[in-house]
């Protein structure tokens, strides 16, 4: 009896609670999620200019920070988001960097949070063989996948959707647990599933690592979780010095200080700095020269040259490392180290010289020698808008290599700057 009479206590409060509610005399304040408590996205996807933005709910979060915002502030139409992702097709400006958001059956996509006309519709009007009520999706460029695609996730099904020819093919990954969001970042792809993640090959589902890990301590800035607890503080540009610095052919450009590097031409996905061993495993504790030479990387490290086949993902070339002398015909150590688009020499930096070494050539041997104006030179890069020499915190620029030697002009110095660099002014 006591038991029946709190049920009806209850039900009576409730409901007298609704009813002063919707008289507007007590206001119901809802409860925002903190996606610090460890929740279960319900998707994730870049916005145009790159900005992460998490769903859960009605919630959206923005970025890596913030607390959470209703969905229906930003994108209208739609409540709560069951997967989403952001187009890439470069060939279709009409299509490219769209966000597409799925509820149950329908999809809405939207342009700077704008819905597109014609929108939603029906998920197998717009993507033909694709299944509704969807687990996840993620976009994967061609050069990732073989064609510029979107995987979507259901269960423990992949759906590989090619966008140009509008084909499907179902595949089952077993080393990846069932997702409830996906995120591809710096070209990296992440299944989410609870509040842990699991990182994977878009192609083979492959798994390297120890995972699961908790996305609280990489994906968001919440106190006591490793990369997220917000006690990091960037350097002063002032006390930047980068170690080397180099562009590969497909453009993209890293620079390495430490055991860590940047990539600084992805800034819609934010400047970030990584272990070196994340992208090129087999180099550990720092590198002191790199380089690009057609399809390949070169590290120098020591008295050894390891040399990376480039791609979406970079892999050393069998019998690699080698001595200095024998791939480049010269001793170590070595200062900074680059070579220019189109041209076949390397140009290695030792205190104020410069030895140009023929990489068309075999053996490789030293054909120039160049007393320099710069008595040390941390690193160089070579590329279209002419070549930058770093020393210290601050960079000079040359249009072409016969000006650096020491009869040549002076150069003003120029200082690194947060813009270039991730690091904050004095």
């Amino acid at each position: 009896m006591q038991l029946l009479c709190l049920f009806w206590r209850k039900l009576f409060c409730a409901l007298f609670t609704m009813i002063l509610a919707l008289f507007g005399i007590i206001t119901i304040v809802e409860s925002i999620p903190d996606r610090c408590d460890g929740i279960e996205f319900d998707a994730i996807t870049p916005d145009e200019q790159g900005k992460q933005l998490f769903f859960k709910d009605g919630f959206l979060w923005k970025g890596f920070r913030g607390p959470a915002q209703r969905v229906a502030e930003s994108f209208s139409g739609i409540g709560h988001v069951d997967a989403a992702f952001r187009m890439h097709r470069e060939d279709r400006t009409e299509d490219h960097d769209h966000v597409y958001l799925f509820q149950d059956e329908m999809v809405f996509r939207y342009f700077n949070q704008t819905l597109q006309d014609g929108f939603p519709k029906k998920v197998e009007q717009e993507f033909p063989g694709v299944p509704c009520h969807l687990d996840a999706a993620v976009e994967c460029p061609k050069g990732e996948c073989s064609a510029d695609s979107v995987l979507f996730f259901k269960g423990s099904e992949v759906h590989h959707y090619d966008v140009a020819t509008q084909t499907v093919k179902k595949k089952e990954w077993p080393e990846v647990p069932p997702c409830t969001s996906v995120l591809r970042w710096m070209e990296h792809y992440y299944c989410f599933q609870g509040n842990n993640f699991t990182r994977f090959h878009p192609v083979t589902g492959l798994v390297v690592g120890a995972y699961p890990k908790d996305a609280r301590a990489y994906f968001m800035t919440c106190p006591n979780f490793g990369h997220g607890s917000g006690d990091h503080k960037l350097p002063l540009c002032s006390e930047v010095k980068l170690d080397a610095i180099t562009s590969d052919d497909a453009g993209k450009t890293y620079f390495f200080t430490g055991p860590s590097y940047m990539r600084l031409d992805t800034s819609r996905d934010g400047k970030h700095a990584f272990p070196v061993t994340r992208m090129w495993p087999e180099v550990a504790g720092g590198v002191d020269a790199v380089f690009s030479y057609q399809d390949k990387m070169y590290f120098i490290k020591g008295d050894q040259v390891f040399i990376y086949l480039s791609g979406a993902h970079y892999s050393l070339i069998e019998g690699y490392p080698k001595t200095l002398q024998e791939e480049l015909g010269v001793q170590g150590p070595v200062d900074a180290a680059f070579a220019c688009p189109g041209d076949h020499t390397a140009h290695i930096i030792q205190g104020d010289q410069m030895k140009d070494v023929d990489l068309s050539a075999t053996p490789r041997t030293v054909t120039k020698a160049t007393t320099l104006r710069h008595a040390k030179v941390d690193s160089a890069l070579c590329g279209p808008d002419g070549l930058k020499l770093f020393v210290g915190s601050s960079y000079y620029e040359y249009t072409a290599t016969s000006e650096l030697g020491a009869g040549q002009v002076e150069r003003m110095p120029s200082p690194i700057t947060p813009s270039m660099m991730a690091c904050r002014r004095d």
